[in-house]
This record gives structure tokens, sequence and C-alpha cells, in this order.
């Protein structure tokens, strides 16, 4: 998807901090892409209507809002919208809500240029698939849209959070193999901070249990021993 008027894509900064807001989109506009920028929840609100950008920096202390509010608003609205919450607070709890509400990636402050950089460039990469690449999967009885980020069970929408959609996704793009805790923890979130693989369990078993609700009589995931988990479509 590319929403600007050229073929860059556009990212949208929302922080209240206009120095640093200006220092990265000088740092991002050095990349090739557009950047636009925000300093109030509601003026970033209006931007994303307007502009539609490819990839948002989210702050989580905005003057008239809350970030949290808006990132779940925000991916509710736009399911593609790559999202990344941009903040000073980076206790372990602040991160996992940040994923669970549907932020994609969570970067603390203070943060290294050429991180930031990497991780906008991998948020991209996720959000445009290729030519080649399959947006949607179908198998009997569910299907996972990779464009829109819906879960169908027959003809019912699964309710996920974040977390469990990726998880779902990293394991329906290769039905039949395994993969370990840590590749579904790299898919869960690129960067420094990673769940533990007992947060990893957690989740699938919570995915799981949502799939069984949705198909009753079916298991879509199996644990593998000593490898990891692995989607078995019946």
């Amino acid at each position: 998807m590319q929403s600007s008027s050229t073929s860059r894509p556009l990212i949208l900064i929302v922080d209240d901090d206009a120095e640093l807001s200006a220092m990265v989109a000088a740092l991002l506009g050095r990349e090739g892409w557009e950047v636009q920028a925000a300093l109030t929840g509601g003026d970033g609100e209006r931007l994303l209507a307007e502009r539609r950008p490819d990839a948002v920096l989210l702050d989580v202390m905005l003057p008239d809002t809350s970030g949290y509010e808006l990132c779940r608003r925000w991916r509710a609205a736009q399911p593609h919208l790559g999202l990344l919450m941009f903040t000073a607070r980076g206790d372990p709890m602040d991160r996992v809500l940040g994923l669970e509400i549907g932020a994609d990636d969570y970067l603390a402050k203070p943060f290294e240029p050429r991180e930031l950089v990497a991780r906008v460039r991998a948020l991209l990469r996720r959000q445009a698939p290729g030519r080649g690449d399959a947006v949607l999967l179908r198998f009997e009885g569910l299907s996972v849209d990779l464009l829109r980020r819906e879960v169908l069970a027959g003809d019912r929408a699964v309710a996920l959070t974040s977390v469990e959609y990726k998880l779902l996704a990293a394991l329906a793009r290769t039905p039949g193999r395994a993969i370990s805790r840590e590749a579904l923890s790299d898919a869960v979130q690129a960067g420094s901070y990673k769940p533990q693989d007992r947060t990893v369990d957690v989740q699938v078993a919570r995915l799981r249990r949502k799939l069984r609700e949705a198909s009753p009589g079916k298991e879509w995931i199996d644990t593998v021993r000593g490898e990891g988990y692995v989607f078995v479509p019946r």
C-alpha cells in the first residue's frame, strides 16, 4: 500500500516533543521516505484520515489523549496500518500492553537511530507483501486474510489480539512444519525485546482456545515436543 502522492512510503509521527519529531523526521527522510508529524492525538487522527500513511510512530503520552487508546482505535479502523509505539515508557508490562492492543512493534526512548530505521524498514516490509506472497490463506473451515488481518472460522470472524494474530499468521504460512518458540517470538516482535518462552506458550494456549471455540471439534495447532508448534489443517 502506498498512501502518498508519490511512490514513497509515508510515515506519520505522532509525538508532542517537537524537537525529537523533527530529528526523527530528518532521519527517516534520509531513507527516502515521506514523513509528516503531528504534536497531538487530534492532529494525528486528522492526518491519518487525510493522508492514509503506511506506518505510524505513536507516542504513548500525548497532551490530549492516550496513545494506547489511539493505537486500539486505529488498529480496529485500519487493520493493515503499521503501528510502532514510540515512547519513554520502557517497562516490560507497558510493552506487553502496547502489543496486546494492536501495536506491531514497541521502541523505548532514548533509542539508537539505526535501530529505529531498521524497525521502520521491517515494518514497511511486513505491511507490503511481495507480488509472489499469498495474502489470503484458505483452509477447510478457516481463512487468514494477511492484508486485512482478519481470521474467519467459516463465515464467523475470530476476535484475536495482535499477538495472537501474528502467531497464527506465522504458523499458518507454513502448515505442517514445526516452528520454534524463538521463531514465534520473532514473529510477535522484531527487535531487542522478546517475550519469554513461557509467554509464547501462554499466548499459543489462548489462540488455541479461541480457534477451538470458533470451530468446535477442530484442533488447528499441535505441540511438537522439543521443537515448538505446528499448524495442522484437518
